[in-house]
């Protein structure tokens, strides 16, 4: 068995993943830098069963994955996945149009949309680049002064993505907020994620703690995976008096500080998962 790993650096989750293939003799891993590259459409043919997608950037990801595809290699994730969970927007429309729980979002593309947008939701809302990750780029915004000052620096500085304005209603998260691991139908673990700053991101100092996975934990995140198509996603929760809502869906999650916390084996997980895939026995 011939198993792609698309990979930008070889960071800790890469290496994890690449141990717990080596644990099966049937498996040939291929490691494929995607700064190397090439790729002929039309003319393509890889000697591959399955390819699992780890890279950095999320364009190259997407790409590739549909490049990957279009020559008959089952992807994880599949390019549609990648396609919804890189993009706030279609993401939030996927899980809008299955009735998962989410915070109150608006779209605008001009500023006087956008802060029409706002005044009509109530500050604070939390401004949010369509695509992007590691909480970076996201701005808390409490009054109409703010707005102003920060859609003219965007409009004027950004790029493409910027002058879509994607704006979600502010949750208070009082210090904390979840991340759920879902593998193929199984919720498998989940961590909450501490700050005392309004961005909890573990890739922004957040620390982590194991969080038991409940029945609502594990129902929401499967409807959610579901929504956007499935397969190896982290799935951010808030905890609300209404229950659970879902923020975002990640498609190349980050697990290495996750391990430990909750003892579960993420990338032993990952890799059961992949394998079935290139079986057969899932359709990724």
């Amino acid at each position: 068995m011939r198993v792609g790993l698309l990979h930008s650096l070889i960071r800790k989750e890469e290496k994890l993943l690449i141990q717990e293939f080596q644990q099966f003799p049937e498996v040939e891993l291929v490691m494929l830098d995607d700064r190397r590259l090439q790729f002929s459409p039309g003319d393509d043919h890889f000697n591959l069963d399955v390819l699992l997608e780890r890279s950095i950037n999320h364009s190259r990801a997407l790409h590739a994955i549909k490049l990957f595809e279009s020559a008959g290699v089952r992807c994880v994730n599949r390019f549609q996945v990648a396609l919804t969970c890189g993009d706030k927007l279609l993401t939030t429309d996927a899980l809008a149009q299955a009735g998962v729980p989410q915070p109150q979002v608006k779209i605008a593309f001009t500023e006087t949309a956008a802060i029409e947008a706002m005044e009509s939701m109530g500050y604070p809302v939390v401004l949010k680049p369509a695509v992007g990750s590691w909480g970076r780029l996201l701005a808390k915004i409490n009054d109409r002064d703010a707005a102003e000052a920060i859609l003219e620096h965007k409009t004027v500085l950004g790029s493409y993505h910027h002058s879509i304005f994607y704006i979600q209603k502010y949750v208070e998260k009082h210090g904390r907020d979840i991340r759920a691991f879902v593998v193929g139908d199984r919720c498998i673990a989940a961590i909450y994620r501490y700050s005392s700053h309004w961005i909890t991101n573990t890739a922004r100092g957040g620390q982590a703690e194991n969080c038991p996975v409940t029945d609502e934990i594990a129902a929401v995140t499967l409807q959610a995976a579901h929504a956007v198509g499935g397969g190896v996603l982290a799935i951010d929760l808030f905890e609300t008096d209404q229950g659970l809502l879902v923020n975002e869906v990640n498609y190349t999650m980050e697990f290495k500080n996750s391990i430990h916390t909750t003892g579960v084996n993420i990338p032993r997980k990952i890799v059961d998962y992949v394998l079935a895939v290139a079986r057969g026995e899932l359709n990724g």
